[in-house]
């Protein structure tokens, strides 16, 4: 196998193994006597590489749907001499394909891999495709460090024991007899072993809710595989692990997505479905956010719940130095009749409602109210979400800089209607509200409202409609780390259901996910930026 690095002196003699059984003419690796995987399309984030138009063949797994994750060793000049790969575009033309583990079908989708990130002293790398993958859920990875004596599924399209180029994905069991800190030893069982071709693919660990990746196949004895000596009978091969690479993984797989850096520069965010998905639909909400230079991104949600890759695309709305740089507060809401859409308020006080958002730009602008009235420079805080029981169009919350809290009833295109008061002015709680946003938490009839104070405490209000608010839920207490949570918006980005997911830019210009926040509180951070 390829990639072999003498760290230690059974390692270094399996190089030498494999240097003389000619691994280095085709990258390793496959279960051998392993059943076909490809019945039914399981473990269809696999993916086949072919390097150099047959000049090398490994396996490797979807872990984002632009990003591969597989050996180093597969690019390397001499995979006998070590793993060291150039960040870039790969030297020998690449082309995976990925969803098709039987590659006698048509499943899935072949394509370019057009940039390498190699992880340093590892043999690991992360291979970017041309263009994302539809219809393939990104297996995730694990952050469980593997045990001795436990059991993984190992799987690739390398050689099997009579097959040279199989058709079939295939995998077998192996068992974990070492551990270190970069890479575990496993040995096959029932005569399974990792075979040429396989170099790259994944070690799983299985469970009843799914699989996720703990390691990579880095190099193997290759014993009882076509074309090995049959006096080879080791089974045993070295995988790099990956369980302790979430970071690095996570950093990797997104800054394709959020090239902005840092993202304290982010002043403004805003949810919706804009880019065609809805309620019940597959694709989750959408997410635009103002730079601070008046630059206007928008973030296309993604099809699956993949927690950690919630957007797949970006679509630029404005330029830098726009007149969306005198924004100074924008939520995203429905108005019915396609996609969402947004209400600004601009720091000369002109309010203004875009009916609809999507790829293309802003579409239906409204004049709500004029510049420099009386009135609206003292919205502090706003937020569109239902909070009446028309199905049709969203109803907007606004906090005053006096205290003061309304409900404008029914957005419609001809601009605000009724307005209900919730809080009166000059009263001692509302002043401290920092951050508002809409979301569907409790379950309730209507729209509850997540509240960040200036004192880092998290409240939400139920069912927040036109008789006002029915109780509070506090889910952070006081002096708690939100008091750094410098932007919030809630929304469906993991799935369309309840509860929604709450989203953050921290002062120290981190993006975190908190997935399913209900009365029960929040339960576990997500860092998709930082």
């Amino acid at each position: 196998m390829s990639g072999i690095r003498p760290r230690t002196a059974w390692v270094t003699a399996m190089a030498a193994a494999l240097i003389a059984g000619g691994a280095l003419n085709a990258a390793p690796a496959q279960a051998v006597a392993g059943t076909a995987a490809a019945t039914d399309g399981a473990y269809a984030f696999a993916a086949k590489l072919d390097i150099g138009a047959g000049k090398r063949s490994c396996s490797g797994s979807l872990v984002d749907k632009q990003w591969v994750l597989t050996a180093a060793s597969c690019f390397a000049d001499d995979p006998a001499k070590g793993f060291r790969v150039a960040e870039g575009a790969p030297k020998w033309q690449t082309k995976a394909t990925v969803g098709r583990t039987d590659l006698a079908g048509s499943a899935g989708s072949v394509t370019d891999v057009v940039e390498l990130v190699p992880y340093e002293g590892r043999d690991l790398v992360m291979a970017k495709l041309a263009t994302p993958v539809a219809g393939v859920t990104p297996v995730p990875v694990g952050s469980t460090a593997p045990t001795k004596g436990e059991e993984l599924k190992v799987s690739g399209f390398g050689r099997t024991k009579t097959q040279w180029v199989p058709d079939k994905l295939h995998g077998a069991a192996f068992t974990v007899d070492s551990v270190q800190s970069d890479s575990i030893g496993i040995s096959g069982l029932r005569t399974s072993s990792v075979c040429k071709g396989d170099t790259g693919g994944p070690a799983l660990r299985e469970a009843p809710g799914g699989v996720e990746l703990v390691a990579v196949n880095s190099t193997s004895w290759q014993g009882g595989c076509l074309g090995t000596a049959p006096s080879e009978t080791r089974t045993n091969a070295v995988d790099a692990r990956v369980d302790d690479l979430n970071t690095w993984v996570q950093k990797v797989r997104y800054r394709t997505v959020f090239p902005h850096s840092p993202w304290n520069k982010a002043t403004h965010i805003a949810s919706g479905y804009f880019t065609g998905g809805s309620a019940g639909g597959t694709r989750h909400m959408d997410m635009i956010v103002r730079w601070i230079d008046g630059e206007v991104t928008l973030y296309q949600g993604a099809d699956d719940k993949d927690a950690r890759h919630p957007f797949t695309a970006e679509f630029q709305l404005a330029k830098a130095k726009s007149t969306w740089k005198y924004a100074k507060q924008i939520t995203g809401a429905g108005f019915g009749g396609g996609s969402d859409g947004l209400v600004v308020r601009w720091i000369d006080g002109e309010l203004t409602q875009y009916t609809h958002v999507d790829q293309k730009g802003f579409h239906g602008e409204k004049k709500l109210a004029p510049a420099k009235n009386k009135t609206w420079p003292n919205a502090k805080q706003i937020t569109g979400g239902r909070y009446t029981a028309n199905a049709q169009r969203d109803d907007l919350i606004v906090t005053w800089a006096d205290g003061e809290v309304s409900l404008y009833t029914d957005l419609n295109t001809k601009g605000l209607s009724g307005k209900k008061n919730l809080a009166k002015a000059k009263n001692k709680t509302w002043p401290h509200a920092e951050q508002i946003s809409a979301g569907e938490f409790t379950g309730k009839k209507t729209a509850d409202l997540l509240v960040r104070w200036s004192d880092g405490e998290v409240t939400i209000y139920p069912g927040v409609d036109t008789a006002g608010f029915h109780g509070e839920i506090k889910v952070r207490p006081a002096k708690s780390p939100w008091i750094k949570a410098t932007v919030v918006t809630a929304g469906a980005f993991v799935a369309n259901d309840r509860p929604n997911d709450v989203l953050v830019r921290w002062e120290n210009g981190t993006l975190g996910l908190y997935p399913g926040v209900n009365a029960a509180g929040t339960h576990g951070e997500i860092k998709i930026v930082g």
